[in-house]
């Protein structure tokens, strides 16, 4: 009995053991069980790689890291031994590069080449490189910014004397001046604004009348028998015409006048001689009228 009980007590311990391999496999991300295609991938540098770090490929999981040989020597590169999934083909030409995100976590990606005839065989080793993602951008940042940080604290500097002049001071105090003038100006604006909306009506009105009159005038001249106004027109032009031609030519006492140089000659000498006998009739008018109460005397 006492042997059957010791029996069993190693079982269990043997059996506790096994489940805690199992277990720390598991948390590591290594499946105990797996009957993955093991791969070996070179690096120069291995920095936050290790053993369980997950493997992706196109942001898919298909593997695991399980080991990291470091050669002491220098002769040849870091080996990392990795499991992949067996359904997973690997092209000819992939490579893997170390990555890590924002939280630090690392992995490894594997870069699959475009070589559906060609495939890397198990236990062949594929070349691997560190990423030059955003944490080694930022980390070739670090010595520029380093080179700024002199030049930023001489302009914070140049700020600070800027802000400290009493010029600063004046002029805000012109600008807060000018604002509420400004502010002043535009109520003013918006009373005059409001003035003239209370004036418009008027106005409108006005406009109104204005346009009822230039109405009743265009009716008016709508109704004018303009035909018949411009054969009124022509008739009189016509006896103007008539009239014209009658004394540009001989007939007629005016184009007789107008035209006979004769006529108008004996009716000036006539005009002459009748001024000339009323002239004379007025400085001796006893020569032309005669009145005596005892009759005529000779002379």
């Amino acid at each position: 009995m006492t042997h059957g009980k010791e029996v069993k007590i190693a079982l269990v311990g043997i059996l506790g053991l096994f489940i805690l391999f199992v277990g720390m496999n598991f948390l590591k991300g290594l499946n105990t069980f797996s009957k993955g295609d093991v791969y070996y991938v070179s690096f120069d540098d291995v920095t936050g790689l290790a053993s369980s770090s997950p493997i992706y490929a196109d942001g898919y999981p298909v593997g695991t890291v399980r080991s990291i040989e470091y050669d002491y020597t220098h002769e040849n590169k870091t080996r990392v031994e990795i499991d992949i999934d067996t359904k997973m083909r690997i092209p000819k030409g992939s490579s893997a590069i170390i990555d890590s995100d924002l939280l630090g976590n690392v992995r490894l990606n594997l870069l699959l080449a475009n070589n559906p005839r060609e495939r890397v065989n198990p236990g062949e080793t594929i070349p691997g490189s560190m990423a030059t993602g955003l944490m080694a951008k930022a980390a070739t940042l670090i010595p520029a910014l380093e080179q700024m940080l002199p030049k930023l604290d001489s302009i914070l500097i140049s700020v600070n004397t800027l802000l400290a002049n009493p010029a600063i001071a004046q002029s805000l105090e012109n600008i807060q001046v000018t604002t509420n003038n400004l502010t002043h100006t535009t109520q003013e604006a918006t009373k005059l604004m409001s003035s003239l909306n209370r004036q418009v009506p008027g106005m409108v009105d006005k406009a109104n009348g204005v346009l009822d009159n230039a109405q009743t005038l265009t009716g008016n001249l709508a109704k004018v028998d303009v035909d018949a106004t411009m054969a009124k027109v022509n008739a009189t032009l016509a006896n103007v015409q008539a009239l014209t031609d009658k004394i540009n030519s001989n007939q007629g006492s005016l184009g007789l006048l107008m035209r006979d140089a004769s006529l108008y000659n004996h009716l000036n000498s006539t005009v002459s001689n009748a001024d000339s006998l009323l002239i004379d009739l007025k400085s001796h008018p006893k020569r032309y009228v005669h009145f005596s109460l005892f009759g005529k005397k000779d002379k």
